[in-house]
């Protein structure tokens, strides 16, 4: 019987260890060849494979899907997506881009906008809603679009880094962390303030003889619908929610209230808003919490503990490299996902996890795979007829990826946390 259950379990491991690396191939791949299988069909099959193979009982299955995480993004959704309809993104850009007055004046506008917009909601809406402003603008003054879009993509990436409501990944992080949303501000605000400095730099260095010196002048858009009143409720919630956070009340508490606050309304339809959410991601995000708890459960975390100190994963610079790689190669999410287990064992898991947050989010800049952010810059710019190629967009992305990884290294790795 004794030897039956040890063939049972040794069974069991090895389809959770199977299920796991075929779950991360797919992911990494971005689709499940020949078959037509998106990143959300590969973390679904694999927590399938967990529970139907038995590596992962229903009960454990079930216990392992983070409903604060999932009720944090979910609101966060609904909130933004009031935002967006209420047309308060395109009135904040378009009323920064008008006080544009060089061609330079305009790329830091681009910069500081969609930085500062990403760094309280999610980035990857912000880049959705900003790239055709972007795109209006620099055809009304005559310029090239493509430093402006790369602007977009990388400045938004970057911002997000400041909270744990700037991107999914941070929403992971404060979840399993427990680190307040106040702390999180303090210590990678800074990181996304040079972070967004270097942004400018860099695009500005790699665009500069293409950008004329004239003087700018962006007429009024006329055609802009705005709905104030709207506007005016969500965003009278938003401050609440925000002080909120600060404060230190349970942020997923906060982003579903304020979701429901903003539902109560006569002025938009609930269908309206509930194809603003991107329902996708929040199944991605509840398969691969499957995937993850099945590898736990095998015990091959062991395994990977013994690499991760071999590997002297504990210290900030080898966490960086090591975050970078892994979010190029699966995504920031999974990536998170796959390092979460081995904090606990470090030194100063707090820390790490900041490392981790700072990494996983300045990674997604490497190269146009690298974020959901980058996509929608790059698919809205090609249905503009701009094209933004992956060598063009290498040239920012990879010097300012390496340049901001090292910034926030030194921020983290030697500063008081």
């Amino acid at each position: 019987m004794y030897a039956a259950n040890m063939a049972g379990s040794e069974w069991s491991g090895a389809i959770a260890v199977a299920a796991f690396v075929a779950c991360y191939v797919g992911l990494g791949l971005g689709r499940v060849p020949p078959f037509r299988v998106d990143r959300t069909g590969v973390a679904i099959i694999g927590a399938a494979a967990m529970v139907a193979s038995g590596a992962l009982p229903w009960a454990d299955a079930v216990a392992s899907v983070d409903a604060a995480t999932l009720v944090l993004l979910f609101g966060m959704m609904i909130v933004t997506a009031y935002l967006r309809l209420s047309g308060f993104f395109r009135l904040v850009m378009t009323w920064a881009l008008r006080r544009a007055r060089t061609p330079l004046g305009l790329l830091a506008v681009v910069v500081v906008a969609s930085g500062g917009l990403s760094a309280f909601f999610v980035n990857d809406v912000v880049c959705l809603v900003l790239t055709p402003v972007v795109l209006e603008a620099t055809r009304q003054l005559g310029l090239p679009p493509v430093p402006y879009l790369l602007a977009l993509a990388t400045a938004a990436n970057v911002g997000s880094v400041a909270t744990l409501t700037g991107n999914p990944q941070n929403m992971l992080v404060g979840s399993f962390s427990g680190i307040s949303y106040r702390s999180f501000l303090a210590r990678e605000a800074p990181v996304a303030a040079l972070g967004l400095a270097c942004v400018l730099v860099v695009v500005w260095l790699a665009y500069r003889r293409q950008l004329p010196h004239a003087r700018l002048e962006i007429a009024p858009d006329a055609r802009m619908a705005i709905h104030y009143p709207l506007m005016v409720k969500t965003i009278a919630a938003v401050c609440v929610m925000l002080v909120a956070f600060l404060a230190g009340v349970p942020i997923a508490i906060v982003a579903i209230a304020g979701a429901g606050v903003t539902l109560l309304t006569r002025r938009v339809k609930p269908e309206k808003v509930y194809r603003e959410v991107n329902w996708g991601l929040l199944v991605l995000f509840a398969g691969l919490f499957v995937v993850t708890a099945g590898l736990e459960h095998s015990g091959i975390v062991g395994v990977f503990l013994h690499l991760a100190q071999a590997a002297n994963l504990h210290r900030p610079a080898v966490l960086t490299a090591v975050t970078a790689v892994l979010s190029n190669l699966v995504s920031n999410v999974p990536a998170v996902l796959l390092v979460k287990p081995l904090i606990g064992s470090f030194a100063e898991p707090r820390r790490a996890w900041l490392v981790l947050a700072m990494a996983s989010t300045l990674a997604g800049n490497l190269t146009i795979l690298g974020s959901v952010a980058n996509l929608i810059v790059v698919e809205t710019a090609r249905a503009g007829r701009v094209e933004i190629g992956f060598v063009e967009y290498s040239k920012v992305g990879v010097p300012l990826t390496l340049v901001t990884l090292f910034l926030g290294w030194l921020l983290l790795a030697f500063l008081p946390v």
